[in-house]
C-alpha cells in the first residue's frame, strides 16, 4: 500500500501527475490526482485522476476504451509531483492524439512556421507500433500473433526476421515496388518485435543513426 504521508499534496489535497509512455518515454498529459485517485491507481495498476472541473475521480480510459496501465509510479525529489510510467491502450488526449502535448509553442518547428508532417507521422506511427508491441509483450493476449512470436523465443522471432530480410532481397530483385514495400514493413515489424524481446528501444536505433548522421563523410575529415 502506498503511504499517503509522503506525498506533499496542494491546499486543494491534489498533486500534479506527469504520464509518460513506459516505451517511448514520450510525455503523454498533466493530470491531477487526490488521495483516493492515487492508491486506486495502485491497486488496480490502471492510471485514475479528480477532475478539477467536475470535481469527482475518473478512471482514464473508463468510457473510450483508452486505458493505460500502470508500468512504474515515482515521485520526484520533493515529493510534491508524481511520474507515472504507462503503457497506454489507444491515445492519452480527448481530442485522438497521441498525447495531450501536440500543439507546438516554441521549437525549430514553430519558428518555421511549419512542421514537417511526413516526419512526425513516420515517427507516431513507429512510436504507436512499439507501444502496442511492448503491451503485448507484457499482456500477452489470446490470438495474438505478437503474442505468439514472444511466447515461441528469441530462436523464432530471428528466424522471422531472416525470411522477412530475405523475401525483401527478392521482391527487390524483381522490381516489384508494391511487393517490397509489403516486406519492408513485415521487416519492420519484426525487427521491433526483436528490440522489445532484447529490451532495446526504438529510441537507442535512431540516435545511433542521429549520431552518425551528424559525423562529416570520412574524405571531409581534415579539411
Amino acid at each position: 500500500m502506498i503511504n499517503l504521508d509522503a506525498v506533499k499534496f496542494d491546499e486543494k489535497g491534489l498533486v500534479p501527475a506527469i504520464v509518460q509512455d513506459a516505451s517511448t518515454k514520450e510525455v503523454l498529459t498533466l493530470a491531477y490526482m487526490n488521495g483516493e485517485s492515487l492508491v486506486k491507481t495502485v491497486e488496480t495498476r490502471e492510471t485514475w485522476f479528480w477532475s478539477r472541473s467536475r470535481e469527482e475521480l475518473w478512471h482514464k480510459g473508463a468510457t473510450s476504451g483508452n486505458t493505460q496501465r500502470v508500468v512504474e509510479m515515482k515521485y520526484d525529489c520533493d515529493q510534491d509531483a508524481v511520474l507515472v510510467l504507462v503503457e497506454p491502450n489507444g491515445p492519452a488526449c480527448h481530442t485522438g492524439e497521441e498525447t495531450c502535448f501536440h500543439e507546438v509553442v516554441l521549437g525549430a518547428e514553430a519558428d518555421a512556421g511549419q512542421v514537417d508532417a511526413s516526419a512526425s507521422e513516420t515517427t507516431a506511427i513507429l512510436s504507436r507500433l512499439e507501444s502496442v508491441i511492448a503491451s503485448r509483450a507484457v499482456e500477452k493476449p489470446a490470438g495474438s500473433y505478437t503474442t505468439y512470436l514472444f511466447e515461441e523465443g528469441v530462436d523464432k522471432i530471428l528466424k522471422k526476421v531472416g525470411e522477412e530480410a530475405a523475401e525483401v532481397i527478392i521482391a527487390a530483385k524483381n522490381r516489384d515496388r508494391g511487393e517490397l514495400t509489403w516486406e519492408v514493413a513485415d521487416l519492420f515489424f519484426h525487427v521491433m518485435v526483436l528490440l522489445r524481446e532484447q529490451d532495446v528501444s526504438l529510441d537507442e536505433v535512431l540516435a545511433v543513426l542521429e549520431e552518425r548522421h551528424a559525423k562529416k563523410p570520412s574524405d571531409e575529415q581534415g579539411k
